[in-house]
């Protein structure tokens, strides 16, 4: 085990105290996986969570491993994941990297993590080299700025009661531009939008790989909220079980995940207790980063 990685898993079991670098360091101590063996590797898991392992640290681990065996020059495009079993935060996770294919100008990874002798997440990845071609986007939503709306601290601060103990200090720094769900469920259903300006609190090294695992962690937060806003609902306040369930990612342009970056998410359509949510990723000036699509379990008691 890395001395990142000892750090991470030190039995320190909140954030509570600590800063927001210390926080953002204590998530690239997470993303320092040991490496095992040829194509193997391991990652602890922090252990504030007592029942199962947050689902944007299993695809951010499991992306690093997948990197690892893959020439820096080529960078990671795309990104699909099933989430199998939820992941036990009391022991390491082992990550079998499969190299499928190395191609001129694509790599492709497969990525499982074991856990108790299990699959608990599945990831394929692929990589490719730079290449020049045919560019477009769609324009970035109109949106305040960040410095402007009230951080993730002040907008709980009147909701203590409600939220309790699960709202700590996290490695990425939000703020909802829209009234979060837990603010909204009194009033019932709510369109099945959200936007959040999102950072990671802190500085990150220059390590493109790293920046894009950071955005890969911080794409499995607040992603559904679309989706339960749309029901009046949100965990842990209402009789409402979820989990995400398959995840995919697309990169399109270079980012920093220690600058700005807008989270755009909608709720298309849920049933048979499950709900699909789309995400864009917007840089600060405007360009468009990244798309996300996750399809999570919802079931209301």
């Amino acid at each position: 085990m890395t001395e990142l990685a000892k750090a991470a898993a030190s039995g320190l079991d909140t954030n509570a105290g600590l800063g927001g670098q210390q926080v953002l360091d204590r998530l690239v101590a997470l993303l320092d996986l040991e490496k095992i063996e040829e194509n193997i590797f391991r990652g602890v898991s922090p252990p504030h969570s007592p029942t199962r392992v947050f689902g944007g640290q299993v695809a951010g681990q499991a992306l690093v491993a997948a990197g690892r065996t893959v020439p820096v020059e080529r960078k990671v495009h795309s990104l699909h994941a099933y989430f199998i079993r939820a992941g036990d935060p009391k022991v390491p996770i082992v990550y079998e990297v499969d190299r499928i294919r190395d191609g001129r100008s694509f790599t492709t990874r497969r990525v499982v993590a074991v856990q108790h002798g299990k699959a608990i997440f599945a990831l394929s990845a692929s990589f490719q080299l730079d290449e020049d071609g045919v560019e477009h986007a769609e324009q970035m939503p109109d949106v305040p700025d960040p410095e402007s709306l009230p951080t993730l601290a002040e907008r709980t601060r009147d909701f203590a009661d409600l939220l309790g103990p699960r709202v700590f200090p996290r490695p990425i720094d939000i703020r909802y531009v829209n009234d979060p769900p837990w603010a909204t469920r009194a009033t019932g259903q709510q369109p099945a939008r959200n936007q959040v300006w999102m950072r990671a609190d802190g500085s990150l090294p220059d390590t493109q790989l790293l920046h894009v695992c950071v955005l890969t962690y911080a794409s499995d937060m607040t992603l559904l909220d679309s989706l339960l806003a749309r029901h009046g609902v949100y965990w842990d306040v209402d009789k409402v079980l979820g989990a995400s369930l398959d995840h995919a990612l697309w990169f399109h342009r270079p980012f920093r995940a220690d600058e700005w970056f807008l989270y755009d998410s909608a709720s298309p359509t849920a049933s048979g207790a499950r709900g699909l949510a789309t995400g864009r990723f917007f840089s600060r000036d405007g360009r468009h980063i990244a798309t996300v699509v996750q399809e999570g379990l919802i079931r209301v008691l």
